[in-house]
């Protein structure tokens, strides 16, 4: 399956959706904020990047910028429970693939992640 990087602060969602996405056959790497993130994409290459927007050090939209610059062909998930992030989000429309709002189940989590690594 896919390998995924998850960038999320709260290490409860952090697991959760980790657990998830590794229970569907993904391979995830979990880091706890965007500079982590930014660390492990030096590291190593992954299909779809997953990633809170806010964050300390790095948010996730500034990670998402750096990202899709770095690997343009990397899928770029944002999950937030912020209605204001979400349409700071939605304004670049172009480099993120899609904006997930928090709470989430299981299910949806691990049906977006597996749409967008289809597309």
């Amino acid at each position: 399956m896919a390998k995924i990087l998850v960038a999320e602060d709260d290490s409860a969602v952090s697991a959760f959706v980790a657990r998830a996405l590794q229970h569907r056959g993904h391979e995830v790497t979990a880091v706890p904020d965007g500079s982590a993130a930014l660390g492990a994409l030096a590291a190593a290459s992954f299909d779809l990047l997953l990633t809170d927007i806010v964050m300390p050090r790095l948010d996730g939209i500034a990670l998402a910028l750096k990202a899709s610059k770095d690997h343009p062909a990397m899928r770029i998930l944002l999950m937030t429970g912020f209605a204001s992030e979400r349409q700071r989000a939605h304004n670049l429309e172009a480099l993120i693939h899609r904006v997930i709002a928090k709470p989430f189940t299981l299910e949806q989590i691990c049906d977006t992640v597996d749409e967008e690594l289809s597309r």
